[in-house]
């Protein structure tokens, strides 16, 4: 039996499984594969007029531009803390999140529960960001109003570069914690119950149940979405912080997806933009290989 013919027999095997993953297999192909042909923009003096075929190389010029730019630094640091502060202060929530939920016994409370915490999902940023201003606003803004009353002062939390991280990662967590808790909780779901029995035999507490089988039965989803989420650090997300950004706090704001915007979109230097999305990339996939070799090595836990 040839190699072809045992692929065709799998295929008409398992006909409806790849029937049911086409969708998700086109999606990757039109939207990631294909625009990768336009990374070689990145090495080009691109002209709209010219083309890819007749727009001049101009080799690595646009990547020693991006290094050798005042703002790299700012852009670098800007971008490096607010992804650091998302994975100490965001990615544990979800956890502890699906942790509590999974305690829950009433099962209607449970969907209440669940519901509630999924919904800020479908928020739009938009909304988000307007419901930030009205509450935050020094001038009209619900909270200071509320300090004024009680200290007679208000703090500007919309101007104050201090404040800026804060309240993205406020915001971030009241977003997206509820949902993300679904993956661990589908993780949950497949612990072995009779692991649970055991210990009560053993007369072990909820709290020795969850720090003993509860959490080491989850660790690999959490080290693989750990790894996933390495890959990117440098991608901060362009809504959220174009809306929270304003020319007083740029200082703390600017991020590398704000500042492509800002050359690339308004400016139409197509060709410098994409070599700083490029730039993100490789170090995005640098980041994983790096992370899936440590954590293979010590926790025999990898993507691949």
């Amino acid at each position: 039996m040839t190699a072809t013919t045992s692929i065709w027999k799998r295929l008409k095997k398992d006909k409806w499984l790849y029937i049911l993953a086409l969708p998700g297999i086109l999606y990757f192909i039109i939207f990631r594969y294909i625009p990768m042909f336009g990374i070689v923009v990145a090495f080009q003096d691109f002209n709209p007029f010219l083309g890819f075929w007749k727009s001049p190389w101009v080799g690595f010029e646009h990547f020693k531009t991006l290094f050798t730019d005042p703002d790299f630094p700012m852009l670098f640091r800007n971008t490096l803390l607010i992804s650091f502060y998302n994975l100490l202060f965001y990615f544990p929530v979800p956890i502890i999140l699906a942790l509590l939920i999974n305690e829950v016994r009433n099962q209607v409370y449970k969907r209440i529960v669940q519901t509630c915490v999924y919904v800020p999902h479908f928020v739009s940023m938009v909304v988000i960001a307007s419901i930030t201003y009205v509450l935050l606003s020094s001038e009209t803004g619900v909270i200071n109003n509320i300090l004024y009353s009680l200290t007679g002062k208000k703090i500007e939390f919309l101007t104050d570069p201090r404040w800026f991280r804060p309240l993205i990662i406020i915001q971030s967590i009241w977003k997206e914690a509820g949902w993300g808790t679904i993956i661990f909780l589908a993780a949950l779901s497949n612990v072995d119950p009779t692991l649970y029995e055991a210990a009560i035999v053993d007369g072990a507490t909820r709290w020795q149940q969850t720090w003993h089988i509860t959490i080491p039965s989850i660790m690999s989803t959490v080290i693989i979405l750990f790894i996933l989420r390495l890959g990117h650090l440098l991608d901060t997300g362009f809504e959220q912080i174009f809306l929270m950004k304003n020319p007083i706090n740029r200082s703390v704001a600017e991020v590398f997806d704000t500042y492509v915007y800002q050359v690339g979109v308004t400016q139409g230097a197509y060709s410098y933009s994409t070599a700083v999305g490029l730039f993100k990339s490789v170090v995005g996939l640098i980041l994983i290989q790096v992370s899936n070799y440590l954590s293979k090595k010590f926790t025999e836990t990898s993507l691949f």
